[in-house]
């Protein structure tokens, strides 16, 4: 049974309208997944926001840096007076504990004591050892005694 001319462009048309609409489903798809894949991709916006965010962390940061760095020890003018006094300080910072004790009871203001390394004066036994007006005091001296030996007042 041979199919006449309109039955074969009837067929040729519903053929063309399924493709078509396959072709739209296709392209409507394909356009869900673009919108899909754009959500969950961060805009420039946000890389930009956290950006300024880490910059502005970074820059706190450091302003916190420099100003402790900055900021004046408890001590700062009892380890000068120490040092205006001629008291010197002879230690082994790299591991004796008791250097490293003496060290930490002054804090920040340390940097103004005279410290030297115990080699520097042959004779030391124990660290630290303060040498005073010409007398060695050896062990961990408190500020009270410190005070006492120098003539400085502990603030």
């Amino acid at each position: 049974m041979e199919l006449t001319k309109r039955e074969k462009r009837k067929l040729r048309l519903e053929k063309l309208r399924q493709e078509s609409h396959q072709a739209q489903a296709e392209h409507e798809q394909r356009l869900q997944q673009q919108s899909q894949f754009q959500q969950q991709k961060p805009t420039k916006s946000k890389y930009y926001a956290i950006a300024a965010v880490i910059g502005i962390i970074i820059l706190a940061t450091a302003a916190y840096s420099v100003y402790s760095l900055n900021k004046s020890g408890p001590y700062d003018n009892f380890a000068k007076c120490l040092t205006e006094k001629g008291a010197v300080m002879y230690g082994a910072m790299d591991w004796c504990k008791y250097t490293q004790a003496q060290k930490a009871m002054f804090g920040k203001s340390f940097k103004y004591i005279n410290y030297h390394e115990f080699p520097e004066l042959p004779g030391i036994k124990k660290t630290p050892t303060w040498v005073i007006n010409g007398a060695w005091h050896e062990n961990v001296q408190s500020f009270d005694k410190l005070s006492e030996l120098a003539g400085c007042g502990v603030v």
